[in-house]
């Protein structure tokens, strides 16, 4: 486990595994590094960077918000002179993602975008999102009692007959970490829902892999569609009868998807 001192001064905790060509793997909202455990095995072949985000894991540091997250990644890449690497950012991961991308065209050979959206929550023009209500419930929730509402989230990350319940507590064991205070919750929910990443698509120039769950019940499938349409260089892949976390609940799966999709890159380099 690497340590770096972030922009706010608190400490940044991430895994640096494996050697070769650099895979950045950015989390989404509850969760930590750990989320990608069962990409390890490609150490094999690839080096491996988790971080834990702002406030989330074993990272310090009360001040969420995307600039900080995206300025955090900049130094993490700085500080290990990174170049010509893959992102993969998964959830809110995926539009942490999106902007480093913007900030780092010349490091950021490709994108990697899991269960992502470019807009959270519907609006007219735009139906591949939840409704806000349900955005405004799931604070109210946290409010109420923070850890039963980020246990609901995490067991309503799957669709129906993907994993028994059983199965999904075996797996929240094995990925469970620091869970953010309250506050940082509240904070990145707020962002996720509060940002409008669509004008952003048309201006990436890199390679994009879009991996989507068949069924996720929390970003929507017709979002990574609507991204296929819009992005320059794009390749979408939805995997069936899986919802929010395919990388998860089918990792060799999820893993020769990536595999192959880093040697067509790294092939053109």
């Amino acid at each position: 486990m690497g340590l770096l001192t972030a922009g706010g001064g608190s400490p940044m905790h991430f895994l640096d595994k494996g050697e070769g060509r650099a895979i950045l793997f950015i989390h989404g909202w509850l969760m930590s590094g750990r989320v990608w455990s069962r990409q390890y095995p490609l150490a094999d072949s690839f080096r491996l960077i988790c971080p834990d985000l702002r406030g989330h894991g074993e990272t310090g540091g009360a001040d969420f918000s995307y600039d900080s997250c995206v300025a955090d990644m900049v130094a993490l890449v700085d500080s290990l002179g990174l170049k010509r690497l893959v992102v993969v950012g998964w959830s809110m991961g995926a539009q942490i993602a999106l902007r480093l991308s913007a900030i780092l065209p010349e490091r950021v050979a490709a994108l990697v975008l899991v269960g992502g959206t470019p807009l959270f929550c519907s609006e007219e023009g735009y139906v591949h999102g939840l409704p806000r209500t349900e955005a405004r419930s799931m604070a109210m929730r946290l409010r109420r009692s923070f850890n039963k509402a980020a246990a609901d989230f995490f067991f309503g990350m799957f669709s129906p007959g993907e994993i028994s319940r059983d199965a999904a507590t075996l797996l929240a064991k094995e990925i469970g970490g620091v869970l953010p205070s309250t506050e940082v919750a509240l904070t990145a929910l707020d962002e996720l829902v509060g940002s409008d990443l669509r004008p952003l698509l048309r201006r990436v120039r890199q390679p994009v892999l879009l991996v989507h769950g068949g069924d996720d019940p929390i970003c929507l499938p017709g979002a990574s569609a609507y991204m296929h349409a819009e992005l320059q260089d794009s390749t979408l892949r939805i995997l069936p009868d899986t919802g929010h976390v395919p990388f998860l609940t089918s990792p060799a799966e999820f893993n020769d998807c990536l595999s192959a999709f880093l040697r067509k890159v790294h092939g053109a380099d």
